[in-house]
């Protein structure tokens, strides 16, 4: 009897994001995609996540070209997004009717498969795109988003998973976004899962930040995990995720081979190696196990993205203590996974408290607002000392979100104007207004601006915009103004703005 488990290899997504800071071209991808696209995986994951404004911000490209040139490339192979719940592809929640019509246009394009995750594991967050998504007649993967603490055990995730089912998930996902899973956590959760949602899919995927991926996935092979996440072996480990050729050597000749072509696996590992090395600037010189992620919890896009940002603060000597201050701040903020947007949330917070030398002297104003619950429901309550720091005795929003958000596709049809060419410029528009009008304005005037120059000009472009609506513009001080875009609320005595990338963005 054979039970060959699916590969969804990760390399034209969570592959060059995880190490190459999302700075892969489309250019660089399709050369390579026809021979991807007779492996037979499962899928292949080649779109979501912060590829989106990635693609705009830094390598002036289309997003939504690149699904469509890949699918002409690859018409045998499905593809696979990551959504970020309601907050699609940002970074806060965006009104239904975005989340609709993003989720239509995007099937239409050629993405088939949709990993829907909430970074608070806040299933109202997810149900409304899980909705959409089976409506356009695509497959719907909900995730679990996988994290320790007090709030998280094995019976947790089987809960979380169960009111995943019970409202429309065709697959399940434990999304092991910072590498955390143990093996033996690994084949206990699939075996429940398994025993318990009875024909449903599951799939694991895991980082290899802490070295333990690969034991992970064997173990959730032998409990039974239909699909696998793995990233072909020339961007896997270190912060992204298990060799795909090695897992498929290592379970050959096994009930559970996945029978595909090593030879044909090497071809794409051997092209892809030749690529990285175009984009060496933007390797985040991470390399191997990183123990830290253990200790703290801090996914290795997070950790990069931290040094980064205090080395050019010249605050690099303070990277333990901010290391140290992340986990504390995480447990009294409820203890969310560590994930887009709570990453940055905790990331940020953790940072200012430490270079400013008191603890919440100032809180960003999307702090405030998650303790608001306009993110969504922590997985634990916040610490009422701390809560009361933060918003004194107003009271936290108990519906979903998203209720509260008028529309928004009318509006954005009416500012970009005839800028857009498509209603999927519209939705770019919606989601990044400060980085996809300049964008179509150099599309409009037929030039390409070098990948390096885009942030500068979205920046430059909200901070004109925030001044002529009269609000003063200031950097805050935790972080360059490449990284902050920041305003003084007057009488508030809070930064608004997010540390830009301080998270993994997953």
């Amino acid at each position: 009897m054979k039970n060959p488990v699916k590969i969804c290899d990760l390399v034209l997504r969570d592959g060059h994001q995880s190490l190459l800071a999302t700075r892969m071209r489309t250019d660089d991808m399709l050369p390579i995609a026809d021979k991807i696209d007779r492996v037979g995986y499962w899928a292949v994951e080649m779109w979501g996540g912060a590829t989106f404004d990635a693609a705009m911000r830094f390598l002036d490209e289309d997003p939504w070209e690149r699904v469509r040139r890949l699918r002409e490339r690859m018409p045998n192979t499905p593809f696979l997004m990551l959504l970020r719940g309601q907050n699609i592809v940002g970074y806060k929640h965006y009104p239904d009717d975005v989340l609709e019509r993003f989720i239509v246009r995007a099937r239409a394009n050629g993405i088939d498969i949709f990993r829907i995750f909430d970074a608070l594991n806040d299933v109202r967050n997810m149900q409304r795109a899980m909705e959409y998504v089976k409506r356009a007649g695509g497959h719907v993967q909900a995730a679990i988003s996988y994290t320790t603490g007090p709030p998280y055990s094995i019976d947790y995730f089987v809960g979380l998973a169960r009111q995943l089912a019970d409202v429309g998930a065709d697959s399940i996902c434990i999304k092991d976004m910072a590498g955390l899973i143990t093996p033996y956590a690994a084949y206990e959760l699939v075996l429940r899962l398994k025993r318990e949602l009875g024909a449903l899919p599951v799939l694991l995927h895991s980082h290899a930040t802490s070295g333990m991926s690969t034991a992970a996935l064997l173990k959730a092979v032998e409990a039974g995990v239909d699909i696998i996440d793995t990233a072909i072996s020339s961007l896997s480990l270190s912060t992204s995720h298990s060799p795909t050729e090695s897992v498929v050597a290592m379970l050959r000749g096994t009930e559970r081979d996945p029978g595909l072509d090593l030879g044909l696996l090497a071809e794409i590992a051997a092209y892809f190696a030749r690529i990285r090395k175009k984009y060496a600037r933007f390797e985040s010189g991470m390399f191997g196990v990183d123990v830290n992620v253990l200790q703290y919890q801090i996914p290795g896009g997070m950790l990069s993205n931290l040094v980064s940002q205090l080395r050019e603060q010249g605050a690099e000597d303070r990277y333990e203590e901010v290391l140290a201050e992340v986990p504390r701040v995480r447990a009294e903020l409820g203890y969310p996974p560590l994930v887009t947007p709570s990453s940055q949330i905790v990331g940020t917070q953790a940072t200012l408290n430490v270079l400013l030398g008191e603890r919440y002297k100032v809180v960003p104003e999307e702090v405030r607002r998650y303790v608001l619950g306009y993110y969504g429901r922590p997985p634990a309550p916040i610490d009422p000392q701390v809560k009361q720091l933060i918003v004194g005795d107003e009271e936290p929003i108990d519906c979903r979100p998203a209720d509260l958000l008028p529309p928004g596709m009318e509006k954005a049809w009416q500012e970009i104007g005839e800028l857009a060419r498509s209603e999927e410029d519209v939705l770019s528009y919606a989601l990044f207004p400060q980085i996809a009008r300049p964008f179509m304005e150099r599309r409009a005037q037929g030039k390409g601006v070098p990948g390096p120059v885009v942030a500068a000009i979205a920046g430059a472009w909200l901070e004109q915009t925030e001044t002529r609506s009269g609000v003063p513009v200031a950097v805050a001080p935790a972080a360059p103004a490449s990284a902050w875009k920041a305003s003084w609320r007057p009488g508030s005595g809070r930064w608004t703005g997010l540390l830009a990338g301080a998270g993994g963005m997953r």
